[in-house]
């Protein structure tokens, strides 16, 4: 199994590239974005781009590709009318990257769970009116915990976890499946310029989300989907709470439901700066999240690279 040997090299002190974004690359090559569930219904019509987007992180260097299941849970897809499909989107969204994995057998396939819901038009911020109850978001958890295992997903990542009440639910669900998992939480800057949680409903301390990350059961842990000039502060915040590997993946543009805004745009180089400032402070797993691209992947490779010659 792949994860065993990449595990190995976690506990070896070595580095690990992800790939970078998924959904926004789908956006990039053309895939028309759903407007309730933005990426994930895009499976559908798309796997042959998709195992191309795979194909791709895989050559710039990545070692985990992750499925394209982000936004493809059941809280998402009810409301843009493919509640019935589930099951299927988020399989062939598996396969696919089972698919471009062929080429590089030892590179890991991850699925993606986030405790995203439906977003208001225009903004990246949760629709509470639309908010599932607590049940309905358990289930939907649960459910897509399952099919990610059920296709062949070799780990899960716990994406952009930002909101204690949700993250207890989706932790409960991956958890269950027995597979490995990696904790990946989002920040943003309150107005006093504290790094915090995402959340945009409430102010919640970053401390209160990296204290519910278990004391076993996570392989690694560290800020995702989050601007890179906090990522070096959620990782010192990580590290007083968690002790195992550290990633950090940013995000670079912002989100207007249902379609990511690519302005100002991270270059790679101003990229691979502070992937080399994120490895000094301990990270060992970089990549990218939304408006990240194959360059980007190839210069966190670059600053991989250059630590290891050091």
């Amino acid at each position: 199994m792949p994860y065993k040997a990449l595990k190995c090299r976690l506990d070896a002190g070595e580095i690990v590239l992800l790939d970078g974004g998924t959904g926004t690359e789908l956006q990039l090559r053309g895939a028309q974005m759903d407007p309730a569930a933005w990426c994930g219904p895009a499976t559908l019509e798309n796997e042959s781009l998709l195992v191309e987007i795979h194909r791709d992180y895989i050559g710039a260097g990545a070692q985990v590709i992750t499925a394209n299941t982000f936004a493809s849970s059941r809280l998402m897809l009810n409301g843009a009318g493919f509640g019935d499909r589930v099951e299927e989107i988020n399989r062939r969204a598996v396969e696919a990257a089972l698919q471009a994995r062929e080429i590089s057998p030892d590179v890991v396939v991850a699925g993606s769970l986030s405790h995203m819901a439906p977003v208001g038009g225009g903004t990246d911020v949760i629709d509470l009116a639309l908010l599932p109850s607590a049940d309905a978001i358990s289930d939907a958890f649960h459910e897509l915990a399952g099919v990610l295992k059920a296709s062949g997903c070799e780990m899960i990542i716990l994406e952009m976890m930002y909101n204690p009440t949700r993250i207890q639910a989706a932790l409960e669900a991956v958890l269950a499946t027995g597979l490995p998992i990696w904790f990946g939480f989002s920040a943003r800057r309150a107005a006093d310029g504290t790094v915090i949680s995402f959340d945009q409903h409430e102010e919640i301390a970053l401390s209160d989300v990296v204290a519910t990350i278990p004391a076993s059961g996570i392989d690694a842990a560290g800020p995702m989907h989050t601007g890179s000039d906090m990522i070096s502060s959620a990782l010192e915040e990580t590290k007083r709470g968690f002790d195992g590997a550290l990633m950090a993946y940013p995000d670079s543009g912002h989100f207007e439901m249902p379609d990511w805004q690519f302005e100002e745009k991270m270059t790679a180089e101003r990229y691979q700066r502070y992937c080399s400032e994120w490895l000094s402070a301990g990270a060992q797993i970089i990549g990218g999240c939304c408006g990240l691209t194959i360059e980007h992947i190839k210069a966190a490779g670059r600053a991989r690279d250059a630590v290891s010659r050091s």
